[in-house]
C-alpha cells in the first residue's frame, strides 16, 4: 500500500485552473530520470480533478492497480494519489483530516489565493508519511462518522470526469503544469505513461 502524494488546491470560478495551496509527493520508488516527469503529472492531474469536482462531493478515479482520491469541501479540495490496496474509507478520513488540519492552520486565507504556492507546510510532509499505514489513517473513522452516509463516486477512468467533448490528449496539449518533454512523452503514448505514473487513478 502506498500514498505518492497529497495535494491541497483552491477551486476556482467559471472554470478556471485551480490553484496549488500545499504539495506533498513522495517520487522515490520511480526511476530518477522519471521522477521529474512523475511531478509535473501529479500536478497536472490534481487540477484536473478537483476542477471537476463539484463543491460537497468525493470521488475516486480508478485506472488499473491505482486511485485518485478528491473531496471538495466549500471550493477547498484535497487531492490524494494511493495505490489501489489503499483502503477506500482510509483514504477518504485521511483527506478529511487534511482539510480539517489545513482551515485550521490557514483559516479563510486560502479564498484570497491567486497564484500557485512553493511553501512547504509540514503538517502535510508528515501525513504523507505517517498515513502510508493505513491503520493510522483508520484511527481517525472513530471520530469523522460523516463518512458513514456519505456517497462516494467512482468513476473507472479520468476520461469518464471530463466534460463531454473534452479529450486528455488535448488538455495536455494546453497545461502549462507539463513541460515540452513530458508532453511529448504523454502523446506518444499517453495510457501508457499514466499507467507508469499511476496518476491516472480513478475516483472511488
Amino acid at each position: 500500500m502506498k500514498i505518492t502524494a497529497l495535494l491541497v488546491l483552491k477551486c476556482m470560478p467559471e472554470g478556471a485552473d485551480p490553484i496549488i495551496l500545499a504539495n506533498a509527493c513522495d517520487v522515490s520508488h520511480f526511476g530518477f530520470f522519471q521522477r521529474s516527469s512523475v511531478r509535473e503529472f501529479i500536478v497536472f492531474v490534481s487540477r484536473t480533478v478537483a476542477k471537476r469536482t463539484p463543491p460537497g462531493q468525493r470521488q475516486s478515479v480508478q485506472h488499473d492497480e491505482y486511485k485518485v482520491h478528491s473531496y471538495n469541501r466549500n471550493g477547498l479540495c484535497v487531492i490524494g494519489f494511493m495505490d489501489d490496496h489503499y483502503p477506500v474509507r482510509s483514504a477518504f478520513s485521511l483527506l478529511n483530516q487534511v482539510i480539517d488540519e489545513y482551515q485550521k492552520n490557514f483559516g479563510e486565507s486560502w479564498r484570497t489565493a491567486q497564484a500557485d504556492s512553493t511553501e512547504p507546510w509540514p503538517y502535510l510532509d508528515n501525513a504523507l508519511t505517517k498515513y502510508q499505514d493505513p491503520a493510522e489513517a483508520d484511527k481517525l473513522l472513530k471520530i469523522q462518522r460523516e463518512l458513514d452516509e456519505t456517497k462516494i463516486i467512482l468513476h473507472q477512468t479520468i476520461d469518464s470526469v471530463l466534460a463531454r467533448g473534452e479529450k486528455l490528449d488535448s488538455l495536455v496539449e494546453k497545461s502549462s503544469d507539463l513541460s515540452a518533454a513530458s508532453q511529448v512523452h504523454v502523446q506518444d503514448n499517453i495510457i501508457l505513461y499514466a499507467r507508469l505514473i499511476f496518476l491516472i487513478v480513478p475516483f472511488y
